[in-house]
């Protein structure tokens, strides 16, 4: 039976950048940012939780969840906040659930020993972490990480540093790692470095 390994990283860690070379490699990924993102899309399975909730305002003509007016609110009241992470937990939980099985299943077709579970809250939900056999963290010093960011999204460096307090620390990430790629260098040196890690972890199971 293949396993789940989590993959992780703050923001501007690359850990987006290390999720794509699995998959280049053909491991099955389950993306939680993308899967957040459709349960909050028109149709997707958290928006009436989100209208009941929020109210209308929050929701745009299209039928999604307005994320700008959503990131407005929450981002200058951390009870609402909160409040926004338990109406959208269960249905998130749901399609990360669904989302798991059909990656351990894509992998055991492909004869595959694992799948990946790229999700930048796995220091913070222990639940998600407690599905993951193991866990490799993607790690970045805090300033090389802020300037990635605001070179990258053009944003001012207290709005980056604000991101970053909302996350998991560094020292919380690696705490919890099994597995650490320091992002240091350039993109190909961390593809040659999921590549030698996917070799090896192949190798643990053949």
């Amino acid at each position: 039976m293949p396993y789940l390994l989590g993959l992780t990283g703050g923001i501007g860690s690359g850990k987006s950048t290390a999720a794509a070379a699995f998959a280049r490699l053909g491991v099955p990924v389950v993306d939680a940012d993308a899967l957040s993102r459709a349960v909050t899309a028109a149709g997707g399975r958290a928006i009436e939780a989100v209208r009941a909730h929020f109210g209308d305002a929050f929701i745009t003509p299209e039928g999604a969840m307005d994320r700008s007016a959503m990131r407005e609110l929450v981002f200058s009241d951390p009870e609402k906040r909160r409040e926004l992470e338990r109406v959208l937990a269960p249905h998130l939980e749901a399609e990360i659930s669904e989302g798991i099985r059909a990656a351990l299943d894509a992998a055991r077709e492909r004869a595959l020993p694992y799948a990946l579970f790229d999700c930048p809250l796995l220091a913070e939900r222990p639940a998600w972490r407690k599905a993951c056999a193991k866990v490799l963290v993607v790690d970045l010093a805090e300033e090389e990480q802020i300037a990635r960011v605001m070179c990258r999204s053009h944003l001012p460096e207290s709005a980056v540093r604000a991101i970053l307090a909302a996350q998991a620390s560094r020292a919380e990430r690696l705490v919890i790692a099994d597995y650490v790629l320091y992002n240091g260098g350039t993109p190909e040196a961390l593809e040659r470095a999921v590549q030698t890690l996917h070799t090896n972890f192949l190798s643990a199971c053949g």
